[in-house]
């Protein structure tokens, strides 16, 4: 008997295929949240939000590729390429690579602020909470991650 937690028990295809709809969506979704945003306020607020809704999307790409994390797992490795990114901008990697790509610049950012860090487990704790709530609820999703 294997005694080392595991991700969630092999799904039904349709489960999986829906979980991966619902990710795609929220990404779209957290991708609108985020120009409204940008579109609506200014200054620290929109960039503070903006640094959560980056990891908020992260998480939806992490549960579109491995639909079987937990929510704390995805939210985990949400955050933690969140952080890493942020430490690379204190290596001329992403400056460098931001000044000839707007893609670059979007996802890599190029500038270290560790500000960002805190609003990086801000979006992660949110979209974890959100995870939870819309994860089916069966014994598989009970064990601890």
């Amino acid at each position: 008997m294997d005694s080392l937690p595991r991700c969630r028990d092999s799904a039904p295809a349709p489960d999986l295929r829906r979980t991966r709809l619902v990710a795609a969506g929220a990404a779209v979704a957290t991708v609108g949240a985020g120009l409204g945003l940008r579109a609506v306020t200014a200054g620290s607020t929109a960039k503070y939000g903006g640094d959560a809704l980056y990891t908020v999307l992260l998480l939806t790409l992490v549960v579109l590729v491995a639909p079987r994390l937990t929510p704390l797992r995805a939210a985990g490795t949400a955050l933690a390429a969140s952080w890493a990114v942020e430490f690379l901008q204190l290596t001329a990697v992403p400056a460098e690579l931001s000044r000839h790509s707007t893609v670059a610049r979007l996802v890599l950012g190029s500038t270290f602020n560790a500000p960002d860090l805190f609003w990086y487990a801000v979006g992660a704790a949110a979209a974890w909470l959100l995870h939870t709530a819309l994860a089916p609820s069966g014994p598989a999703e009970r064990r601890p991650s």
